[in-house]
């Protein structure tokens, strides 16, 4: 067999997603695509769940090497749930995130995964927080992030506005996450959301042919 037909083996692959959350006056929307890709060729499954519960009410997506998300996401669970054995209470948003961040730094060397973090909690109501690939920890309004978020940039900077209700944020993640799968390559798939507020957790999956359209070729 010839060098080249084996230059797969060997080429970097590179990995793609879309993943998103939002804050709202009373909880969290969060949502990410459901393709699981290598290289931007193959796609090996259309059905992955990126949408993480790390505790009742704490979520977060994944991004990157799916095999080094979800060991870091094992790791925080874990973490995170003796944590709040130990405090004897639920845990925050924020030290979620920080025991992400804590993960995703000491190991920045071997690792190749970002994340959201968003949920609520008693002390600071609805938070969301993105984890950088480096570890560092930024809380904002909303974030995206993958690689379909280069293509909707400009949508979620035109289309966010503070103050928005649930139903809006629905649409604005919703919206944000088809244009996404519509352009990138490497995601698409079903759309999975979670609504988190102080009175729990609501999963939706919206299939790919339920999606908004916004152009026709």
């Amino acid at each position: 067999m010839s060098n080249s037909n084996n230059e797969w083996r060997s080429a970097k692959l590179s990995t793609g997603t879309t993943i998103i959350a939002v804050r709202y006056d009373g909880g969290v929307v969060i949502g990410s695509d459901s393709r699981a890709s290598m290289g931007g060729v193959y796609v090996s499954s259309r059905v992955i769940n990126k949408v993480v519960q790390v505790h009742d009410r704490i979520f977060c997506c994944m991004s990157g090497s799916l095999a080094d998300a979800q060991a870091v996401t094992n790791a925080v669970i874990h973490k995170l749930n003796f944590h709040s054995m130990q405090m004897g209470e639920p845990p925050l948003v924020q030290s979620a995130a920080s025991i992400m961040r804590e993960f995703c730094y000491n190991h920045r060397d071997e690792l190749s995964a970002g994340f959201i973090v968003a949920g609520w909690d008693r002390k600071r109501g609805p938070q969301v927080f993105e984890v950088s690939l480096g570890g560092m920890v930024v809380e904002q309004e909303f974030t995206i992030g993958g690689s379909g978020s280069t293509y909707i940039y400009g949508y979620v900077d035109a289309k966010f506005k503070p103050g928005m209700t649930r139903e809006e944020c629905l649409t604005f993640t919703t919206n944000a996450l088809s244009l996404a799968m519509d352009r990138d390559n490497v995601s698409g798939g079903v759309v999975h959301l979670a609504v988190v507020t102080e009175s729990g957790a609501e999963r939706q999956l919206i299939p790919g042919n339920k999606l908004p359209t916004f152009h026709r070729i």
